[in-house]
């Protein structure tokens, strides 16, 4: 079934409640453009620009209206810029609101008009007194017939990751006994807002099977774990859940570790996903685009890539990291460095981060990266060939992306940034936090709320997945074995 949400940045949400929370307490209205993201299961309208009205084109009469020509104005845009229109108004309560029957009436009459000019549906937002939203969809399901669909939640997205639910979609989780010392560190509020977040983990390695262990011990009801990639025998030392039967059959590490979730979860109603793809193939993708928030576990710039383009053109906010061993000639360790960061709107994205070389994003999609003679002409301290690992490096990392995690949705004290963060194992200090934005230069903040009509393709075809994926589908040698002979056996016998 299909599902809806709505997102915008922290920028539009305060220029949305400056102007619909009125000092004399009235309700106003206004337009706005949106642009799809389209998931596997969900579609987001991401409002990407606010239209004001002008002069004579609302009336402000305790319950506020607009005119013709305020509507013509903002599909005129709306159609200039490829976008859908969504539609504001204010209400004298807090929390998710429901509709009158002018409420309804206002939007449904306008829901052909808006489908004929632009091509997509038009959405109605309401602005609680708290800053509380609730949303809509107008689908069209005949001629000139339209139905409403509730959207499941709205998420406001900057340094705070902002969520509300509506609460009969997706019901606050009840209390467990299993997480009273959890929730006891944040409280219920909190917890029922990072229990309802649908958590992607991308990358299955050692440090994404850390975090999603974490997420699902603290009561996070749905993760999606996206990962190509087989279990071998040189993974073990670090990867949770992954035993020696598991690298003897090459099986796939989500497999793996979404059976070991459902063990340790301790949410009702448990939901993990394994996706066999990469986020790189247009499956993975579209699989992320349906989550809420994504930690990024891959040391690849690809995927890095695409990772920086979901969390700004699709508003979904990024935690990434990285660890960074350094070994002397004779084997002894000579350095160790982790990092934490967010990407997302009011945040400094990957690439000015230097999380990823793009000169590098275009070799690794046409497969340079995985063939042998091209390594082998990289030099010995190329970042690509640094794949040292300890899991208890692993831990510290993961252990900081998660934090940064609660720092964004908790915001306690009212702190939602822990800015770009850098621990040194030696000598054994943080740097400062970075909480400086992009470069004036950078792409990534001009893709803000544009999702699928960004204008730039990410995703494609990923060889070494395929291959992954082939390897898993044929059987071993062993087992072929086996059939072989109990079939000859069987030939005997007769």
């Amino acid at each position: 079934m299909s599902q809806y949400s709505v997102a915008m940045s922290r920028k539009i949400h305060d220029q949305l409640v400056r102007r619909l929370l009125r000092d004399d307490y009235q309700e106003d209205l206004c337009f706005a453009l949106w642009y799809p993201s389209v998931g596997k299961n969900r579609t987001t309208a991401l409002i990407h620009k606010v239209i004001l009205p002008r002069e004579g084109e609302r009336l402000v009469h305790g319950n506020a209206s607009f005119l013709p020509n305020y509507f013509e104005r903002a599909i005129g845009e709306a159609v200039n810029a490829n976008a859908g229109l969504a539609f504001f108004h204010s209400h004298g309560a807090p929390g998710w609101q429901g509709m009158s029957t002018d409420d309804v009436n206002a939007e449904v009459g306008h829901a052909p008009s808006t489908m004929g000019a632009t091509g997509l549906p038009l959405v109605g937002l309401t602005l609680g007194t708290d800053g509380a939203w609730s949303a809509r969809f107008w689908e069209r399901t005949g001629p000139r017939q339209y139905k409403r669909r509730w959207c499941t939640h709205v998420r406001v997205v900057g340094e705070q990751l902002s969520v509300t639910f509506d609460d009969k979609a997706i019901r606050p989780p009840a209390f467990k006994e299993a997480l009273r010392r959890t929730v006891s560190a944040w409280g219920p509020k909190a917890q029922a807002d990072l229990a309802r977040l649908r958590i992607g983990v991308v990358g299955a390695g050692s440090v994404g099977a850390i975090i999603a262990e974490a997420l699902a011990r603290m009561g996070i009801v749905h993760i999606k774990l996206i990962d190509f990639d087989s279990v071998e025998e040189l993974n073990r030392d670090r990867l949770l859940h992954a035993t020696e039967q598991n690298a003897a059959r090459g099986e796939a590490k989500v497999r793996i570790l979404s059976r070991g979730l459902r063990q340790s979860a301790t949410a009702d109603g448990f939901i993990v996903d394994d996706i066999e793809y990469s986020i790189c193939e247009a499956e993975g993708f579209r699989e992320a685009l349906d989550c809420d928030l994504l930690f990024s576990c891959v040391d690849r710039p690809w995927p890095r890539a695409v990772l920086n383009l979901i969390a700004y053109a699709h508003l979904i906010p990024l935690i990434d990291g990285g660890i960074l061993i350094g070994v002397k000639p004779d084997g002894a360790m000579r350095r160790a460095d982790w990092k934490a960061h967010i990407a997302s709107p009011d945040r400094r994205c990957l690439e000015c981060l230097k999380q990823y070389d793009p000169g590098l994003v275009s070799v690794e999609r046409d497969g340079y990266l995985d063939d042998p003679s091209y390594i082998q002409g990289l030099p010995k301290d190329h970042p690509i060939l640094r794949n040292e690992n300890v899991f208890t490096f692993s831990l510290a990392a993961a252990s900081l992306e998660l934090l940064q995690m609660i720092m964004m949705v908790v915001a306690p004290s009212g702190v939602s940034n822990a800015g770009a963060q850098t621990y040194h194992f030696v000598p054994g200090f943080f740097e400062e936090p970075n909480f400086v934005g992009c470069e004036s230069t950078c792409l990534y903040p001009s893709f803000i709320a544009r999702g699928d009509r960004a204008g730039i393709t990410v995703t494609g075809c990923h060889r070494i997945a395929e291959s992954a994926r082939s390897k898993r589908r044929k059987p071993s040698t062993p087992i072929s074995k086996r059939i072989l002979e109990w079939v000859m056996n069987i030939r005997r016998k007769r």
